[in-house]
């Protein structure tokens, strides 16, 4: 396997970083607004919105990713296989994700058939740019303390396109749209869009491969296949792919229904303004005057600010104690703050935030290691069989990432439906509120405990990791 050296420039490292902050102008929408945009602005009910989600989802998770992956995987071009992906899927992804939040006025079946066409043809072109793009992760570096720093970079980028999203964009649609949601909507997708494709294109022209596989490492699908079955911290991690996106997209497709229906909205009121006060004080308040809007972004904000915090902390972490023990402790302490939420009174403002604020810290902790150590399964795979498999690995991870919004998407719905929630009624069934705030609680930290008790199982520790390193240095050269 030839490579050159495998230290990295912070523009690189930046300019990589790009590329999830445009796939999460995306991600970040449909995890948190994609629900309630079907069921509260396109006027779908909660039972189709969940089918639409779930089937879709599904069919991308498990037939898009594996063959985008295959393709990928055996792509050649001068330059190399993954980043000219990147480059083709630019602008057409930021063209259906204007189009998915859209909202023509067609019949009922017309919006149903609509919201299924342009949801798959997003979900298709999301897979077609985001996982060459994972992938490229795995071989723009074999260094893993390199590796561990570009993640960090990476998803400090994700979150400020989650702070954008979560903090920012409810404010901004009421704002754009004058009250008219669906209005607003359109209006700032379309500039995402454009903003997005923008920094797709400067990942692409500023990222290098670096991994490249020697001729006679070439294998078959088939044997690809055979080297993943048999490889169970990627198993391990494929699971744990999908039980953490599960939670992340019940809990943050939730938290839109909890501040328009749970959140006591006079002690929200009281609660932000001293915060709205100072913001306006220094010239810089972009939620104006309704408290939910408000009240939303900020609750996310102070979340998403300690989750920064938390990812300058991981590189540290994972170079001392391994990416397995840092990644397992974290996200079960993080998990008891999401638990907590189901305790909470609705005019519990003051502990809602504060919950909000620790779970981000602690999350945010094991953010950029799965990732990481999905590259590290990657090397694994090599440092076993001799031959590398980066796609098609990043493609499986994918189908857990896919599976897990589809189900945590599709759960949503479809729990929102159980419990007897009414779209846009300005007084919900007692069902209806509990439903929420199991929502917010109890359900997403299930698949959170769970995964933090897989990670027992997973092999691949410091010191598996500091001897794969050499062991392929070795071989490389």
């Amino acid at each position: 396997m030839n490579s050159t050296s495998q230290k990295l420039s912070v523009k690189e490292k930046i300019g990589y970083s790009l590329g999830d902050l445009a796939a999460n102008l995306v991600f970040q929408t449909l995890m948190t607004y994609l629900a309630y945009f079907y069921t509260d602005i396109y006027g779908l009910s909660p039972t189709h919105s969940s089918i639409i989600m779930l089937v879709v989802g599904l069919i991308a998770a498990f037939i898009f990713n594996p063959i985008i992956g295959a393709i990928a995987e055996r792509t050649t071009s001068k330059w190399g296989k993954f980043r000219p992906w990147i480059l083709w899927t630019a602008v057409p992804l930021g063209v259906i994700a204007l189009l998915a939040f859209t909202t023509p006025d067609f019949s009922y079946q017309g919006k149903v058939i609509y919201a299924v066409v342009t949801y798959s043809l997003l979900l298709l072109l999301y897979a077609a740019n985001n996982l060459p793009y994972s992938a490229l992760s795995g071989v723009i570096t074999g260094d893993m303390s390199e590796r561990n720093s570009l993640s960090s970079y990476r998803f400090v980028a994700v979150m400020f396109a989650q702070f954008f999203v979560q903090v920012f964009m409810l404010g901004i649609i009421k704002s754009a749209g004058d009250g008219d949601k669906a209005v607003g909507i359109e209006k700032v997708i379309k500039i995402l869009a454009i903003v997005g494709t923008i920094m797709l294109l400067i990942t692409f022209l500023t990222t290098k491969e670096r991994i490249i596989p020697k001729p006679e490492q070439k294998s078959s699908v088939k044997e690809d296949l055979g080297d993943l079955v048999k490889n169970k911290p990627w198993l391990i991690m494929l699971t744990l792919t999908l039980l953490v996106f599960t939670t992340l997209a019940m809990k943050g497709g939730s938290y839109i229904y909890y501040f328009e229906n749970y959140v006591d909205k006079g002690q929200l009121a009281i609660f932000i303004q001293p915060i709205l006060d100072f913001l306006s004080n220094i010239g810089i308040n972009p939620f104006g005057g309704d408290p939910i809007s408000a009240g939303f972004g900020l609750f996310n904000a102070g979340g998403i600010i300690f989750m920064i915090v938390g990812i300058t902390l991981s590189k540290n972490l994972a170079d001392k104690f391994g990416k397995r023990n840092v990644f397992g402790t974290f996200l079960f302490i993080s998990t008891l703050f999401v638990i907590a939420f189901y305790f909470f009174s609705p005019s519990s403002v003051a502990l809602m935030f504060f919950s909000q604020i620790l779970h981000g810290f602690f999350y945010g902790i094991t953010i950029p290691l799965l990732w990481a150590m999905i590259a590290d399964v990657a090397d694994y795979s090599e440092w076993k069989n001799n031959r590398r498999a980066t796609a098609i690995i990043f493609s499986a991870m994918m189908v857990g990432l896919k599976a897990g919004l589809t189900f945590g998407g599709s759960l949503t719905t479809a729990i929102l439906g159980h419990f007897n929630y009414v779209p846009n009624s300005l007084v919900q069934p007692e069902s209806a509120i509990n439903g929420i705030k199991l929502l917010i609680s109890i359900f997403p930290a299930i698949p959170f405990l769970i995964g933090a008790g897989l990670l027992f199982f997973y092999e691949i520790n410091k010191k598996m990791e500091v001897q794969i390193e050499s062991d392929l240095k070795q071989r490389r050269n």
